[in-house]
């Protein structure tokens, strides 16, 4: 066991967390956060969702993961990824702890580059495909960043997540999505906003997307969820914007554009409608300790 991994109750732990730079968000894919643990006998995650896309390794053990309404069993080898404001699940086998190794991401291009490796979100899990290459460039990637060095740049940050993803390009075939293929199309725009909410993208683009005329669209979505697409969208944003203010460090400015928004002023606008208090006083009363 490592020397800076953490004991809790359901885990040993060990990560480090970034602050992207003004220069990795400009970009199209940045990294949040990395890490590995070591499971005990209770660990059990879920259900609930993540702000953050999360590539995660089986090192050792076995165990069962539960995304979009599927179910896959966890064994060494494995790759699976955690997709944003899409609820997840995943627990140990007792008797065979899992040990991961993960990275979080965030970015424009964050599902094209996971396609390029053979996963989305209707196929979040491959068996058997995490190569020691990858694993290796992965604890590269910790050693880099970890407690007793310097502190890493942007770019050998950057350098060291697109290492991993291209050490697992082209060995793997784009994810079939036959599950996709079944979808309703008012499934797929559910799905589609649930993916790409923080890009900024209108109803019209969701609508065009799922091959349906905007009006038509938004009546039969408005039907079937009791909600305008619109007011959807609005949710998710404002979601992941109430994380991001209780549990992170970032700005004002970077919430903002996290989830979407052009500008600070938008931004604090939409919330306070939506919240019914400015962010910064929602900050003030709902900050994690």
């Amino acid at each position: 066991m490592r020397k800076n991994m953490r004991e809790d109750h359901h885990e040993y732990l060990e990560i480090t967390y970034f602050t992207p730079s003004e220069f990795e968000k400009a970009g199209n894919v940045w990294p949040i956060r990395i890490g590995h643990n070591i499971a005990k006998s209770n660990y059990h995650i879920g259900p609930r969702t993540t702000p953050y896309y999360y590539l995660i390794f089986v090192l050792e053990g076995q165990g069962t993961f539960i995304q979009n309404n599927q179910t896959f069993l966890l064994g060494k080898g494995d790759m699976f990824c955690l997709f944003p404001q899409v609820t997840h699940e995943y627990w140990t086998i007792a008797t065979d702890p899992l040990h991961k190794i993960f990275v979080a991401f965030d970015g424009k291009q964050s599902l094209h580059l996971l396609e390029r490796i053979g996963l989305s979100p209707y196929s979040p899990h491959l068996s058997g495909t995490a190569t020691e290459r990858a694993i290796s460039f992965m604890w590269d990637f910790i050693g880099a960043v970890g407690e007793g060095e310097r502190q890493a740049s942007d770019l050998t940050r950057l350098h060291h997540l697109y290492r991993v993803f291209d050490s697992l390009s082209g060995i793997h075939k784009p994810a079939a999505t036959p599950h996709k293929r079944a979808l309703t199309w008012l499934q797929m725009g559910l799905a589609y906003m649930q993916i790409h909410y923080a890009e900024g993208i209108s109803v019209e683009r969701v609508s065009e997307h799922v091959g349906v005329e905007r009006t038509h669209f938004t009546k039969q979505f408005s039907k079937t969820y009791g909600v305008t697409p619109m007011q959807y969208l609005q949710s998710l944003k404002m979601n992941e914007a109430k994380l991001l203010l209780e549990q992170t460090a970032y700005t004002l400015s970077e919430i903002a554009s996290s989830v979407g928004y052009p500008d600070l002023f938008s931004f604090s606008k939409a919330f306070k409608k939506q919240i019914g208090v400015p962010p910064t006083l929602y900050r003030e009363q709902n900050r994690s300790n």
